[in-house]
């Protein structure tokens, strides 16, 4: 399907044969990123890993990211951290169900555990708990509504980015608010840098490319430092427990799932101690919940949009250089040519493995593909499980989960999810 957005031609692809063929034969050619207000304005002028364009800068990114940052050994060096914000979430959580079923909100919950994750990874900073300092909290703040804003104008179509010559107007301001949310940012992101610049001794991903940074300046420097914190924030915390909230919400809604998956890690893993990450390889089917989620509910419904470099062909239509490309996953992931029974939630349908590629495709394909999937579903296992093995769940009031969606860059719940849940025994045996 092609449209017209403004002055931009764009086209929207829907089917495996097509996703095949731009992401391989024409991989090269789409493996750009158009040129927005909110790339030029916050993205350090389409410098960060997200928003480059294909050449020796975004490889140099992507090197960093896949080597430096996410690769299994550096995920591994950190598997504590996670370890201990799932415990602290359990704890959380254990603490208002104790005697009997509580109401409880997961989705600031789910953004906790995540930015918490993120934050002692990039800085060795805990933003949320019971124990965290109050200038902690005032910096969690701030970052917390760094985060939203970025995540608000993502839901603003900016008039000059459709037609050109209106970015001259800067129509309701729209560009002077980037301005002060690109220096908000770029302050924030600085103090960090210069704190840690101070203060060799920590393991964070700062002090570790900092390292770097001494030895090979050209490929190190603050400002894509800067843009790594920006990329790891904003695609690391709310799309990981966006996920979250929609797996909960899907298990609540598929009990007999729910109980299955129970039955699974009562089996493997016993109620005599807490799952570990090193345990998600032996739990098949949480990992066939947790691929099934992804395709009914996909965290980025149409990805982020690539660009054509040069003119190519798609589907034996003509595409001319400069067209924007959208892929939807979320139509190729419902698909009922290709999907058995597409709406309704059926891990089994992963159980014999993975489901075919260019059907499947959540965290995108090709060169553009998200570097961060490692990480994601280590967070998602590790995190789900445990609410598996250490909680009973109900909805509230017997009703069914309201899985009404909203959907911009990101595919969200409309509302917030609300649950009942109690402690199992496991809980009182193992904190004790």
């Amino acid at each position: 399907m092609s449209l017209r957005l403004g002055s931009h031609l764009a086209i929207v692809i829907s089917s495996p044969s097509a996703v095949e063929e731009c992401f391989t034969k024409n991989d090269i050619v789409l493996a750009n990123r158009p040129d927005f207000s909110l790339g030029r304005y916050v993205n350090y002028n389409n410098t960060t890993l997200g928003a480059a364009r294909y050449g020796d800068h975004w490889r140099n990114l992507r090197r960093i990211s896949t080597v430096e940052i996410l690769s299994s050994a550096r995920l591994n060096q950190f598997r504590s951290i996670r370890n201990e914000e799932v415990s602290a979430l359990l704890g959380r959580l254990h603490r208002v169900s104790s005697q009997g079923f509580a109401k409880v909100e997961l989705r600031s919950a789910f953004c906790d555990l995540t930015t918490n994750v993120i934050m002692r990874m990039i800085a060795g900073k805990r933003y949320y708990g019971e124990e965290v300092i109050e200038s902690s909290r005032e910096e969690a703040n701030k970052f917390r509504e760094i985060i939203e804003e970025f995540f608000a104008y993502t839901e603003v179509t900016n008039l000059g980015d459709l037609f050109p010559i209106l970015q001259w107007i800067d129509y309701g301001g729209f560009i002077k608010k980037l301005v002060r949310l690109a220096e908000k940012i770029d302050s924030s992101f600085q103090e960090l840098i210069e704190e840690h610049r101070h203060n060799e001794d920590r393991n964070t991903m700062i002090n570790h490319l900092l390292a770097l940074q001494e030895s090979q300046p050209q490929y190190y420097t603050d400002e894509i430092i800067k843009g790594l914190i920006l990329v790891l924030l904003t695609a690391g915390t709310e799309t990981s427990s966006t996920a979250l909230e929609w797996a909960i919400s899907n298990l609540l809604n598929n009990p007999n799932v729910l109980k299955k998956a129970r039955v699974e890690i009562n089996t493997q893993i016993g109620e005599d101690r807490l799952i570990d990450e090193s345990d998600l390889p032996k739990l098949n089917y949480l990992q066939s919940i947790i691929l099934e989620n992804l395709r009914l509910c996909p965290v980025a419904p149409l990805l982020v949009p690539h660009l054509s470099s040069d003119d190519c062909t798609i589907g034996g239509f003509h595409v001319p250089s400069n067209t924007i490309l959208f892929a939807n996953i979320w139509a190729i992931q419902r698909d009922p040519k290709l999907w058995e029974d597409p709406t309704s939630f059926k891990p089994e349908r992963f159980e014999n493995g993975k489901a075919k590629a260019f059907k499947f495709l959540p965290f995108g394909l090709g060169r553009r593909a998200c570097p961060g999937e490692g990480l994601a579903n280590r967070t998602m296992g590790l995190t789900l499980g445990s609410l598996i093995q250490c909680f009973k769940w109900e909805t509230v009031d017997g009703k069914e989960i309201d899985m009404t969606e909203k959907t911009t860059i990101n595919m969200t719940k409309v509302i917030p999810l609300e649950v009942m849940c109690k402690s199992r025994p496991i809980l009182d045996k193992v904190l004790s």
